[in-house]
């Protein structure tokens, strides 16, 4: 399952790609033949990312939702304008340069290091899954348009650039009404709502809550954005065993639980890595950044010992998802 920080960066890259600009689109596996029928040759003129779930709104006040689930992904090509904490030098989006070697960044124009700084737009085509799971370059990338492979949900081909949809669990459109009720469902967002107004209602949900504090982290009810990865890693963060009920957290760790989720989001959505150390030197961030087993305190490091206290740290299922946590530091 994504987690918040690659729906940040796929809308980004959609912000800089299709956003005021005329949309062609078309449903190649014919399951959202009807939608694209309608959104074909509007001009898209807003995104939003919120938790894991992303809107792409249309002339006409008609919105595109798209949650991708566990299995959804999409694949980018054409001349695209690529921010490399989003797209790197091997072609790989949703996530850092996988060699590690760089640090040091270029800023453009906007504000933000991308590759118009050093010749973008080039011609590629990379392949996008909302995890850390991803293809590099096709050998198709000079074909224009690129030939449609696989089970194409929903294809969207601005001037230069096309973007590929496959396997989301939703993609359907919605009024703006509907993208007001889909969002009001949701808890907060640290990149979208006010941070002391999303602490409040965080920290009030969690608060009054019986069930586990492990649980509840994963709810997209009571804080938007949080997956596998960071709930294993805050929890360890805050040093709190993930059985714990929400009811029986002290406010402080609650609150201190809502900032960490605030800096972490911000790290992943800048560096495309959920990197959870701290304190790092630069050698060792540079080869945190390279490997993902080096950048996580207790995630995906069943039976091998705890960084702090050595203990073994512990493998179970909670919510139907993989739980990692030291059971001496966390208790």
């Amino acid at each position: 399952m994504p987690e918040g920080h690659s729906v940040h960066r796929i809308a980004r890259q959609f912000d800089r790609n299709f956003v005021g600009r005329s949309v062609r689109a078309s449903s190649p596996q014919g399951r959202f033949a009807e939608g694209a029928a309608v959104i074909d040759g509007r001009e898209a003129v807003e995104v939003r990312a919120v938790g894991k779930q992303m809107f792409l709104a249309f002339d006409g006040d008609l919105w595109l939702r798209i949650h991708l689930g566990m299995y959804g992904a999409w694949d980018f090509a054409g001349e695209i304008l690529v921010d490399p904490t989003i797209a790197s030098a091997n072609g790989r989006m949703g996530q850092t340069n996988q060699r590690g070697t760089d640090i040091d960044r270029v800023m453009d124009a906007a504000g933000e290091n991308s590759l118009t700084s050093i010749g973008a737009p080039r011609r590629t085509r990379v392949h996008v899954r909302m995890s850390e799971q991803t293809t590099g370059l096709a050998d198709d990338a000079d074909e224009w348009p690129p030939p449609v492979v696989g089970q194409v949900r929903l294809r969207l081909l601005a001037e230069q650039t096309c973007a590929d949809l496959r396997g989301p669990t939703a993609c359907q459109l919605q009024s703006p009404h509907e993208v007001a009720a889909t969002i009001a469902k949701l808890g907060p967002d640290p990149l979208v709502d006010d941070l002391a107004e999303g602490e409040e209602r965080f920290t009030a949900v969690v608060r009054r809550k019986p069930t586990p504090i492990g649980l509840l982290l994963m709810d997209q009810a009571v804080v938007s954005g949080i997956g596998n990865v960071y709930r294993a890693e805050l929890l360890f963060r805050a040093r709190l065993d993930p059985h714990t009920p929400g009811r029986d957290v002290p406010e402080e760790v609650v609150r201190e639980l809502w900032r960490d989720w605030t800096r972490l989001l911000a790290i992943g959505v800048e560096t495309g890595q959920m990197m959870t150390m701290d304190g790092l030197s630069a050698g060792d961030y540079r080869k945190a950044m390279a490997h993902r087993d080096d950048r996580h305190w207790v995630y995906h490091r069943a039976g091998l010992p705890c960084r702090v206290c050595g203990t073994q740290i512990v493998l179970e299922e909670m919510g139907a998802r993989k739980l990692y946590w030291c059971p001496s530091c966390q208790r």
